[in-house]
């Protein structure tokens, strides 16, 4: 999927997800949310029809949202993982609107 950016920005933004210090009751659901991002728009990608791809892609904006809360959460978390996380938001949000 290497020409699908939003999914390339999950998969780094997971990636940056993973190195950072969340307390234990956050640190699990930060992993499951980042990777359901990935998850969700590599299976959205591969649906036929644009119902099906909204459908998918509208759970990963949630999982996005999600980790955008856990990061709110989380003292000192970095500008730039806050910014990565907004990205995300705003690609998989243009992704729903053109699924319509």
């Amino acid at each position: 999927m290497n020409n699908f950016r939003t999914y390339n920005l999950a998969i780094n933004f997971y990636k940056e997800c993973e190195k950072l210090h969340v307390n234990n009751t956050l640190r699990n659901q930060l992993t499951r949310a980042s990777s359901s991002i990935a998850l969700n728009l590599a299976e959205g990608r591969g649906r036929k029809t644009l119902l099906d791809q909204k459908h998918f892609f509208q759970i990963a904006l949630g999982s996005a949202r999600e980790c955008k809360a856990i990061l709110d959460l989380t003292i000192n978390t970095p500008k730039n993982l806050i910014n990565q996380a907004d990205s995300i938001c705003a690609h998989i949000y243009k992704l729903i609107k053109n699924a319509c």
